[in-house]
C-alpha cells in the first residue's frame, strides 16, 4: 500500500488565521493527521498578512471574522499584494452574500465552520492543488442568489463601504473603524454617507437590523 495513501495532505504548508485558539488548534490536528503542515498562526487580519509575507504559504486558512480589519478586508489587502495567494475564507454564518463577496474578492474557496472534517480537509486539498471549491451546502443557495440578482443585499457597495459598513453595524464606532482600516474619521464618515445613501439607511439601529436580516452578523 502507499504510504501516502492516508496522507492526502502530504507535503502541504498551511497559515491558519482564526481568532478563536481552540478553533486553530482543532484545524492544526486535522491538517496534521492528513500530512500537513501548519507553518504559522494567526488570531487577526493583520497577523495573517504579516505572516503571509514571511512565510508563504500554499494555502491560506482564513476565518471572516476576526478582530481587527477582519477576514475580508486581508482578504483584499493579500490579493492585491500576492495575486498567486491562495486562500480558503471560513465563517460560521450559513448564508450567500458573504461566500459572494469573498469569491469576488479573490478567494479560492469558501466553507462553512459547520462542515464535517473531512470537507474541511477535501477544500483545502482542493486548494492546494490549484483547484477552486465551494462549500457543497452552499453552493445552490449561492447560484439562486445570483440568478435571482439577491445573492448580496448590500450589493450596491463597494468593497470599503462594505468593510466600514460591517463594523459599524457590530457596534463599532466611526473612530474605531477608523482605526482598524487606517483612515481618518472624516473619510470613515464620507463612507458611512455614501452607505445610508445607497442602502437608505437613516441609522446605526437600520444598519444593524440589515445587517442581522441578511446573516451578516449574528443577533
Amino acid at each position: 500500500m502507499n504510504p501516502t495513501t492516508n496522507l492526502p495532505l502530504r507535503g502541504c504548508r498551511v497559515l491558519l488565521a482564526d481568532d478563536h485558539a481552540v478553533v486553530r488548534l482543532g484545524f492544526r490536528l486535522l491538517l496534521e493527521g492528513a500530512g500537513g503542515e501548519v507553518v504559522g498562526e494567526a488570531d487577526s487580519g493583520e497577523a495573517a498578512l504579516r505572516l503571509y509575507g514571511e512565510l508563504f504559504p500554499d494555502v491560506l486558512v482564513m476565518d471572516v471574522s476576526m478582530p481587527g480589519m477582519g477576514g475580508l478586508a486581508a482578504l483584499e489587502r493579500l490579493r492585491a499584494a500576492q495575486p498567486a495567494a491562495r486562500a480558503l475564507m471560513l465563517s460560521a454564518h450559513h448564508d450567500a452574500a458573504i461566500p459572494a463577496r469573498a469569491l469576488r474578492l479573490g478567494a479560492c474557496g469558501y466553507l462553512c465552520k459547520r462542515a464535517a472534517p473531512e470537507e474541511f480537509l477535501r477544500a483545502v486539498r482542493e486548494i492546494a492543488a490549484g483547484r477552486r471549491y465551494l462549500d457543497p451546502e452552499l453552493a445552490p443557495a449561492l447560484a439562486l442568489a445570483q440568478i435571482a440578482g439577491a445573492a448580496d443585499p448590500v450589493a450596491a457597495l463597494t468593497e470599503k463601504e462594505f468593510a466600514v459598513f460591517m463594523k459599524l453595524a457590530a457596534g463599532h464606532s466611526v473612530n474605531e473603524v477608523a482605526e482598524t482600516f487606517f483612515l481618518s474619521p472624516s473619510t470613515v464618515g464620507t463612507h458611512l454617507y455614501h452607505i445610508k445613501q445607497k442602502l437608505n439607511l437613516r441609522n446605526a439601529a437600520d444598519m444593524a437590523l440589515l445587517a442581522v436580516r441578511s446573516g451578516l452578523v449574528e443577533a
